[in-house]
């Protein structure tokens, strides 16, 4: 049982990662900077998420381990000549966010939550009844 709470607890944790990698992309949708760092002040480079999963000595999954990983490309080229930061092509950096693809990061976060919160609850159901059972016998 006690693998369980660790896996549901590192799932946790990993859901709060993904949440706060998706919110940070969508507060930052908007920092453009300049394509070379020289120029100026670099763009928001987009971030995402990676998960392993953790084992024991034994092979037995106890876990995952999350990660905020730039994203690749973390910038892309846009077209915005009157920018502070547009080279003389008119160009800038900008973050190379998808906010569909961050909602999506977000429902999965969310359904990722609530299921990691049922395994917590359902461990401690079956702790009670094992407890019950315990004192019944005693």
């Amino acid at each position: 049982m006690i693998n369980a709470i660790s896996s549901a607890l590192s799932g946790l944790l990993a859901a709060s990662k993904k949440v706060e990698t998706s919110a940070s992309n969508i507060a930052n949708i908007s920092s453009s900077g300049a394509l070379d760092e020289a120029d100026g002040r670099a763009p928001y480079s987009a971030l995402t998420t990676t998960q392993q999963s953790v084992t024991d000595a034994n092979g037995n999954g106890i876990g995952v381990r999350s990660a905020t990983v730039p994203k690749d490309p973390g910038f892309v080229q846009a077209y915005d000549p009157d920018s502070p930061f547009a080279n003389e092509d008119g160009v800038i950096g900008v973050p190379n966010v998808n906010l569909a693809e961050e909602s999506v990061n977000l429902k999965i976060a969310e359904l990722s939550y609530k299921a990691n919160i049922k395994v917590l609850q359902t461990a401690e159901s079956l702790s009670d009844e094992l407890i019950e059972s315990l004192d019944k016998k005693a």
